[in-house]
């Protein structure tokens, strides 16, 4: 049986080699053409209770203004409770109880003391059961949502259909145009994903699902959200983007600085495209096509990426002698360009460039078992805030 399962990996993998990763412009090309808008339905008249879950950690110097910006949401506070799924060793739940006894709102504070430093998916797992809202909105501390996004998520959520609703990262915080490129990108591939079935990837800032069908998640899992989306489609229902559904996210163009983060959520996305591969050719188009088309854009695509350049380099050297170097030389200038935001017109290119550096460190940080389930807060990609 095991070596039945691996075979069928290897036989998907050749696939997203042959097919998936030469359509992938296509299928961005026909995302843009469908004017970025899945196909989603929605009921304004639910009103259910909602649980605004933020993992914290030592967060005191922006929870404050991270409440404020949740309280200026135009759904009714009467129907909201925030929970902070804290394991902070400052004084973020103190400030952030001052800041409820100082507000005059509706909304109710709940602070869940998660304890040691157990990682995001531990604090969800204790957190999200003594949450109690029908509804559970996944955000984070960094992260600011536009006024109308919870009503707008929750709209999704009344078809039954649908376990999972994911938005749209309308501006950086900070700036950068290396990370605005690269989500514009994701955002057209989430787009066509979802008008296929799912998508599978969403983002931790804001992630609507009901608290019902929230299943507990191993606890060295990185990438919480998307474990969550998976298994939400495994159980039969479906997760979408609606990119009327906007919130901003802190970002940097730096290559240092964007290692910290994104080279950490990449180690999270394969850790769940290889837990699940077993997806692989079931459950519809999600299985057919959805997976396939993420295990050739984050595992077969970064590795081709990288042997076409060590091809490269080794033909240059050996017809050019060292004069070949100059292909690794031109990447890394590439790079760098990139990050200091000089490329013009070839500057969405980097954020690809980029992705696929964080994903070619991943893939081998799993293969080392360098896999830390406790997030470092980046105060300088914070500094926007």
């Amino acid at each position: 049986m095991a070596l039945r399962t691996e075979l069928t990996t290897g036989a998907w993998l050749c696939l997203s080699v042959v097919i998936v990763v030469p359509v992938l412009l296509l299928l961005l090309c026909l995302s843009r053409l469908s004017n970025n808008r899945p196909a989603v339905a929605r009921d304004e008249t639910w009103i259910p209770t909602v649980s605004l879950v933020i993992p914290t950690y030592n967060e005191a110097a922006i929870i404050e203004d991270r409440l404020t910006n949740l309280l200026e949401t135009t759904y009714p506070a009467a129907q909201l409770e925030i929970v902070l799924a804290d394991d902070s060793t400052d004084d973020t739940a103190v400030r952030a109880r001052a800041f409820f006894h100082r507000r005059e709102t509706a909304a109710t504070l709940r602070v869940v003391d998660t304890g040691d430093r157990g990682g995001v998916a531990a604090a969800l797992n204790e957190a999200i059961p003594a949450s109690s809202g029908e509804v559970i909105f996944r955000t984070d501390a960094d992260a600011r949502l536009a006024p109308d996004a919870i009503p707008k998520a929750v709209a999704v959520l009344a078809d039954p259909s649908v376990s999972g609703v994911t938005g749209r990262q309308t501006d950086v915080i900070g700036g950068s145009i290396v990370e605005s490129d690269y989500r514009d990108l994701l955002a057209m591939l989430q787009s066509f994903e979802t008008r296929l079935d799912s998508t599978f990837l969403v983002h931790g800032p804001c992630f609507a699902f009901r608290r019902a069908e929230f299943e507990p998640l191993s606890v060295d899992t990185i990438a919480d959200d998307t474990a969550i989306a998976v298994q939400l489609r495994r159980n039969g229902g479906r997760i979408v983007m609606d990119p009327a559904i906007e919130f901003a996210e802190c970002g940097s163009s730096s290559l240092s600085g964007r290692r910290t983060r994104k080279d950490r959520r990449a180690v999270g996305l394969l850790q769940q495209l290889l837990r699940h591969r077993d997806a692989l050719g079931n459950y519809g188009r999600y299985g057919w096509l959805v997976l396939p088309l993420n295990w050739g854009l984050m595992i077969v695509g970064p590795w081709m990426v990288a042997a076409t350049a060590a091809v490269g380099t080794l033909f240059g050297l050996v017809a050019a002698g060292p004069a070949g170097l100059l292909v690794p030389l031109l990447g890394g200038l590439f790079l760098i360009a990139g990050s200091k935001e000089l490329l013009g017109p070839l500057q969405p290119l980097h954020a690809v460039v980029d992705a696929y550096l964080s994903l070619l460190i991943a893939s081998l940080r799993l293969v080392w078992g360098d896999v830390d389930v406790a997030w470092e807060i980046d105060d300088a990609m914070r500094e926007g805030l």
